[in-house]
């Protein structure tokens, strides 16, 4: 059965090249801001570019924040895409100013540190053995990056052994920081899938392949 996929279109994404990328890699897809449409879908990606206090006000009227928060309390898949990974973190600080997030990962977003910023063009990643997002990928494959922020450190601790703790994906830019989390029902990349060619569509089709 074809999977069903919803790009959240909240004002603050590359819909279009999602949109072409996720047909791509198999599914029906449809660009919404519904809110019943959002939630019904098997899928949800959540993209986002621009500043993360915009996109957060951009969600937030979207009603985005409600969408993830009961999908993700359904155990329905949801994907966030650059700065829509972003927020899904507790908060952000852009310029001194300080954005709540979605709180639904615990860790702060800020500035890279790095000789080039922004971090633009193809980059590696180092993923755990067990990935999903990335199987059947050559672990030397490139990754589009378009960021001047990130996440440096992962704190989430699992200590519940029922539970399986995230995977987390690194890359490196001047200093490490975090390129990709599978965690449950949540999972999130810093680079652009719809943008890394033959790579991103097989990270894509993984991912629908997991509903």
């Amino acid at each position: 059965m074809t999977k069903n996929v919803v790009v959240l279109d909240y004002g603050f994404g590359n819909v279009r090249s999602a949109e072409r990328a996720v047909a791509r890699a198999g599914a029906e897809v449809e660009i919404t801001r519904d809110f019943d449409r959002a939630m019904n879908a098997d899928g949800l990606i959540v993209p986002g570019v621009g500043a993360f206090s915009a996109c957060m006000e951009g969600l937030r009227a979207a009603r985005g924040d409600w969408i993830v928060g009961r999908r993700l309390a359904g155990g329905r898949p949801v994907l966030g895409i650059c700065v829509g990974m972003q927020i899904l973190f507790e908060r952000g600080i852009e310029h001194g100013v300080e954005t709540e997030g979605l709180d639904e990962w615990p860790g702060t977003v800020g500035p890279l540190t790095a000789p080039t910023v922004p971090h633009m063009g193809w980059n590696t990643v180092e993923a755990p053995e067990d990935s999903l997002l990335f199987a059947g990928l050559d672990p030397g494959e490139r990754y589009y990056f378009v960021h001047s922020y990130a996440v440096h450190d992962w704190t989430l601790e699992v200590t519940n052994p029922k539970i399986r703790a995230p995977r987390v994906t690194w890359s490196r830019h001047g200093e490490p920081f975090v390129a990709a989390v599978e965690n449950g029902a949540l999972w999130a990349t810093q680079f652009h899938p719809e943008k890394s060619g033959d790579a991103g569509a097989q990270l894509l089709s993984n991912w629908i392949g997991t509903f």
